[in-house]
């Protein structure tokens, strides 16, 4: 009896031991729970050593726990241990404690039997977390196939992300985010799960040179706009430093003064001019205002962050614009200008700036002239600047005016070259023939360059002494070279009247006995118009025929590239005009087959004629009145006869 009853106090004992490490596990996982409520619980469990000495624990070993043990039941001791863990369903989102963390994952306590495991990825946005944070967390499961709570930081932000965006928002309230990557235009942040939009301008309020130093970066934003329908967010960094600034502008811009000078360090550089910070407060240098000299591009003047004196010209209060100048710390370049130069002086410069009018020559730094198109060469046709000059040519000119209180300056070229119209009587005198190049064209002539400066006309009516020209581009091409010969000179206005035929003989002279009145020659319609066609003849001489003198001998009208014969119905040697017939060669010849026929017919009444008053002298007195009466009806119709021919010739 005494070693059962040992037993059974070694079993109890061992209980008590189980129950006891039953609470410290529990004590572990329930760190939400107070000391003194644990105490209070491992009283409860401690009663089971005063349990009643007749304690089944048979029944108890078989897993029997239907019965009472002393003063608590086994469902009891159940709804206890379910007191200390926290009531969570899945797919909820619950608040949990950071207990433990490392390089990789972050353990959370949400006051369950277990432990959750979230990625350390999903806190990148906030790198200063810590064990004892609180956060949210989404409930994914319970327990996967390992057993294992499975929760999710992300997923719990992405469902409360957009009520906290639209939150911060409303409030003006800086929030977190965590820069993610480089997109056109700006950043990709990642805010409360939502990937928002961070331009390139709100990301500071200097101008940004190297957007990828950013990338990784957990900074502070203000939500700026956002877009609902497309689910967009637009979040500024610049945001947060602009209330800053403002006030600082305020007070250096209450400091200034016009023509104060200050130091300051190139910001932004543009093809329109330089942005200075002046300490918390830009001020723009125009491209003008940063050198007396022309300036291409201010890059040629300034570097980015260099530090220079800048002088103020102007500013706005209410715009907060600060004009500024660079040039203007140095004298102007025409007050230190040689006072000896004067008009007529020869000088050197660089041609800086080019017009189709002229060009800038930079004769000293900051000190420009000009040379007007019409002074870079004695030639008159006009011409572009570019056809002379490029910029950076180095040029010599003359000065031709000098104006030192405007700071205007001309010059010119051609000067510096003799004037071909000096001795243009001796170098090209009326009936010399030169070569000349063909400039351009006129409805009335071609305009043509002997030489530079000596610019000549040929006529229309001088190109050629056969061809009817109606256009030059007819007869020649511009650019192409063409003999011409001096036919007048006018000095005094600059003028030359040349011709082209002229180097050859008038052909006039040989074609009118050539093509005589009446005469056939062979010709080939090369046009047909309205009022007529055109006929090329032999010797390059061309001639017209009307539409009526086109008909051909059966009837039909003459066509294009058609060689016939052509008889001359008109020559004029003044006009140079040679009238053309093609239905007058066949007309004329049936006309002369006709009267052929006609005059062999009246020669037989003739004869006829003569022998009957040959007989009628052998003739009785009766016979004589019957023939005198043949006698007048035969002269009757010869006279007929007669009339009709003499009709057809006329």
């Amino acid at each position: 009896m005494a070693e059962l009853e040992g037993k059974e106090n070694v079993q109890e004992q061992e209980k008590v031991s189980d129950v006891n490490e039953n609470v410290e596990k529990q004590e572990v996982k329930s760190s939400e729970m107070s000391k003194q409520e644990l105490q209070r619980e491992k009283q409860k469990f401690e009663t089971v050593e005063t349990a009643d000495a007749d304690f089944d624990w048979d029944k108890y070993e078989n897993g029997d726990l239907s019965h009472e043990t002393g003063d608590v039941k086994a469902e009891d001791l159940e709804k206890l241990y379910d007191q200390t863990l926290s009531p969570i369903s899945e797919k909820e989102v619950i608040e949990g404690t950071v207990i433990a963390m490392n390089k990789r994952e972050v353990v959370i306590n949400i006051g369950f039997k277990s432990d959750g495991i979230v990625s350390r990825n999903e806190f990148r946005y906030n790198p200063d977390l810590k064990v004892g944070d609180k956060v949210e967390v989404y409930v994914e499961s319970q327990e996967d196939k390992k057993g294992q709570l499975v929760l999710s930081h992300k997923k719990a932000r992405a469902l409360r992300s957009w009520d906290r965006v639209n939150e911060a928002l409303e409030k003006d309230e800086v929030i977190k985010g965590y820069i993610k990557c480089r997109t056109k235009g700006g950043m990709i942040v990642d805010v409360f799960g939502i990937e928002a939009f961070l331009p390139g301008s709100q990301i500071d309020v200097k101008p940004i040179r190297d957007y990828d130093v950013f990338v990784g970066k957990t900074m502070e934003f203000k939500v700026v706009k956002i877009n609902p329908e497309f689910k967009n967010v637009v979040v500024s960094h610049k945001a947060l430093i602009e209330a800053e600034l403002e006030q600082q502008k305020k007070e250096i811009i209450s400091k200034l003064e016009k023509g104060q000078v200050l130091e300051g360090t190139v910001k932004n550089i543009t093809s329109y001019g330089v942005f200075i910070d002046l300490g918390g407060v830009d001020g723009l240098i125009h491209i003008t205002d940063l050198s007396w000299g022309r300036v291409s591009h201010p890059e040629e003047i300034v570097q980015l962050d260099q530090k220079l004196n800048v002088v103020i010209l102007d500013f706005d209060d209410e715009k907060k614009r600060i004009a500024l100048g660079l040039k203007q710390l140095t004298p102007h370049p025409w007050d230190s200008l040689d006072p000896n130069l004067k008009v007529g002086d020869v000088v050197k410069g660089k041609v800086v700036v080019m017009a189709d009018y002229g060009a800038f020559v930079e004769i000293a730094p900051g000190v420009e002239g000009l040379i007007h198109v019409s002074e870079m060469s004695w030639s008159q046709h006009l011409r572009s600047a570019q056809d002379f000059l490029k910029v950076g040519d180095e040029v010599e000119a003359q000065i031709l005016t000098l104006d030192r209180e405007e700071r205007k300056m001309s010059l010119g070229m051609k000067q510096l070259k003799p004037d071909p119209w000096d001795n243009i009587e001796e170098k090209y005198p009326v009936g010399s023939k030169h070569k000349a190049k063909v400039r351009n064209f006129t409805n009335f002539g071609v305009f043509v360059e002997i030489e530079e400066g000596i610019d000549g006309l040929i006529h229309i009516s001088d190109l050629s002494w056969t061809k009817k020209v109606k256009h030059p581009a007819e007869f020649t091409n511009v650019g192409e070279d063409i003999e011409v010969v001096v036919l007048d000179i006018d000095k005094e206005n600059r003028r030359l009247s040349l011709g082209h035929k002229q180097l050859e003989e008038n052909p006039w002279d040989v074609f009118e006995s050539i093509f005589t009145i009446d005469s056939v020659h062979e010709g080939t319609i090369v046009d047909i118009f309205d009022k007529g066609a055109v006929i090329a003849l032999p010797y390059g001489v061309e001639g017209f025929a009307t539409p009526r003198h086109l008909v051909k001998e059966d009837g039909t009208q003459a066509k294009v590239d058609e060689k016939l014969p052509f008889k001359v119905i008109e020559f004029n040697k003044a006009t140079k005009r040679i009238i053309l017939s093609h239905s007058r060669v066949f007309e004329d010849e049936k006309r002369s087959e006709e009267q052929s026929a006609k005059s062999a017919q009246a020669k037989n009444t003739k004869k006829g004629v003569r022998k009957l008053k040959e007989s009628l002298e052998k003739t009785t007195l009766g016979d004589i009145t019957d023939l005198a009466a043949l006698k007048d009806q035969m002269e009757a119709s010869e006279k007929n006869d007669e009339a009709k021919e003499q009709k057809n010739e006329e």
